[in-house]
């Protein structure tokens, strides 16, 4: 749906004012495969919230394709949620899940570099110009609306241009995580000649991003899938879930009780410009308010998990934790 600069405007200024702190309780507070204490860790938990790279709807950025959109408010908030999972990805990649953000520091070389993969440009590598372009090949139109699906096999296929994260991005499909798929099949006898420095170019195991689009009941999430998504929340593999409610999209990275815990990109701001040394103002990509809140009952059927599995040992321990959770 197509919002007016003014209903934004009016809708952040009712939202602002109805977050509220975290809630006192005894319950534990998962983000992201890490726990924390509602009751003693208030303060890290806004920190690990904090952390997070948050992108939300801009507005002012060089016209999408030369002659498109010049701000995404309406339409951009799946190709928002893309970029945070992705974020979390390339920062787990990078940083490690344990890196915590420091506001007005000089940040490290290789956040700025993260940042830069999304900054709203066409020639970044996940910006909001080739995520829209690239979903033309995916029958989206430039400013169409996408499902969490459309979002995860766009990032596949810009996961290729990055070779500074030589990342493996795979969407699974069919609910069905395919292994055989994912691993690298073991060196064939033909290439036990090759010089060990070919052997490491083509270093057999690259870092996974997992996608996996779900379809959580009909109209409504079926209350058999609420444990089993809250227990995603808890691996340590997790980049959490990307859904939302109807055509309103949020990046969902944690749980307490029965409320999932998200980053909303439904506030437009201006873009961005690195100066020249590549260091620019990133506040505006660090969520600096309590996050919002919802029961999970209020989720939209269609999701899309994700993990990040750094090491071929990672991806065996999931699949491990994950036949677990769907033991009957």
């Amino acid at each position: 749906t197509h919002s007016t600069p003014v209903t934004t405007l009016t809708y952040d200024s009712l939202h602002y004012g109805e977050i509220e702190d975290f809630p006192e309780t005894s319950e534990p507070v998962w983000i992201l495969g890490k726990q924390f204490s509602a009751l003693t860790e208030k303060d890290e938990i806004l920190a690990d919230v904090t952390s997070r790279l948050w992108f939300t709807y801009r507005k002012n950025f060089q016209p999408i394709g030369g002659t498109g959109p010049t701000s995404d408010t309406g339409w951009g908030c799946m190709l928002r949620c893309g970029q945070m999972i992705l974020g979390q990805a390339l920062i787990c990649r990078h940083l490690g899940r344990d890196w915590t953000w420091s506001p007005g520091q000089r940040q490290r070389a290789e956040y700025i570099s993260i940042l830069n993969a999304f900054i709203d440009k066409k020639d970044s590598y996940y910006s909001i110009h080739q995520i829209a372009q690239m979903g033309v090949g995916e029958g989206k139109s430039i400013g169409q609306w996408y499902g969490p699906n459309t979002v995860a096999q766009v990032l596949k296929k810009l996961a290729v241009f990055d070779s500074r994260s030589r990342l493996a991005v795979h969407v699974a499909m069919d609910n069905t995580v395919v292994i055989e798929e994912i691993k690298p099949r073991e060196m064939n006898g033909a290439l036990e000649g090759a010089c060990a420095l070919a052997e490491e170019e083509t270093a057999l195991w690259k870092p996974l991003v997992l996608l996996i689009p779900l379809r959580l009941g009909l109209s409504d999430i079926n209350e058999a899938y609420f444990e089993p998504l809250k227990q995603c929340f808890m691996m340590p593999q997790s980049l959490g879930v990307i859904g939302g409610k109807p055509n309103s999209a949020h990046y969902f990275i944690g749980f307490v009780g029965h409320e999932l815990i998200y980053l909303d990109p439904h506030t437009t701001q201006p873009a961005v410009d690195p100066n020249e040394d590549s260091q620019f103002p990133d506040d505006s990509y660090h969520c600096q308010h309590p996050p919002c809140r919802m029961h999970i009952c209020e989720l939209d059927p269609s999701i899309a998990a994700g993990f990040f599995c750094q090491t071929e040992d990672d991806f065996d321990d999931w699949c491990a934790q994950i036949r677990k959770v769907l033991k009957p």
